[in-house]
Order: C-alpha cells, then structure tokens, then sequence
C-alpha cells in the first residue's frame, strides 16, 4: 500500500520564505521520518500566490476567518491597509491544486498565519491579538475534503494515520 502524502508549510521544513524571511521548523521525529520517506509535498501558499520574501505581514480584517475571505465577504489587508485578498486567495487555489495533484489527505500548516493557521488566526488590528479560526488556505483544503493540523498537531496526525 502506498503511504499518503502529506502537504506541508515549506517554513516547518525550515525553508525561510514566512513574510519576514524566516523559517519556523517544525522539529518532530514523525516530520523527518515522513519526508525520507518521500511522503512530504511543501507548500508556501504566499509564494504560490505571487509574494516575494520578505513582503509586509497581512492580517484577515475585522477579526473575520479566511472562509468569509473566499466567500467574498472579508479581506485580508497589509499592516500598510493595501487589499491583498486576491494573492491569498490563488496561493489557496494552487495549495490545493498540489494537495489534488499528489493526493493529499492532510495537511500540516503553520497556525497563525492568515493562510495557513487552521486553529488561530491574528485579528487584523497588527497588535498581536490571536482568535479562533482559519486562514484562507487551511479553508480552502477543508473545504475540500482535506484534514488539516496546525504543527502543534503533528502528535495527532500520527496517531490518525497509524
């Protein structure tokens, strides 16, 4: 039987495209063994979308979810108020493009950001407020059949697929 594969945020596998050019890797010994295992497909929805590294840091407006960001009904806006609803937005479209593509069942994404944090999200004032809620992406994948973890989940995951 071939294993599943699994979409990953390329910044939990330490690739530093997050808006401020960093990376955030996820250290877990399931993670290593996934990917030699060649079960890993990285993703970085924001490049996919059309950002460059480092970009400015965005936030979904009005402490709104990236499911009302599909639905045409919220924005996702830069600390400097540019509407950048439409990048996300493809960046979603092409995740999950290369989640049908490989044939991902699940995904890891990097909680918090307004793409891919699948249990909190920050609320769009830029002052470090976090909520209940998914970024375009995580809803996007969700929305499609795919189940996400954030990377505090990778325990979880595991125990799933075992």
């Amino acid at each position: 039987m071939v294993e599943s594969k699994i979409l990953i945020s390329a910044c939990l596998l330490g690739q530093p495209v997050r808006y401020d050019g960093a990376a955030k890797p996820a250290l877990h010994p399931a993670l290593s063994r996934w990917q030699a295992e060649g079960r890993l497909v990285a993703v970085c929805p924001e490049l996919s979308g059309g950002f460059g590294v480092p970009r400015p840091p965005a936030e979904i407006a009005h402490g709104q979810s990236g499911q009302t960001v599909l639905e045409g009904k919220a924005r996702v806006i830069e600390a400097g108020g540019g509407d950048v609803s439409a990048l996300y937005i493809a960046g979603a479209e092409a995740a999950l493009a290369l989640a049908r593509e490989h044939g991902c069942r699940f995904a890891i994404l990097t909680d918090g950001s307004p793409s891919c944090g699948s249990v909190f999200i920050y609320d769009g004032t830029f002052q470090g407020r976090r909520h209940e809620g998914m970024g375009v992406t995580a809803a996007l994948l969700r929305a499609h059949g795919v189940v996400v973890f954030a990377e505090t989940g990778i325990d979880a995951l595991e125990a799933q697929l075992s």
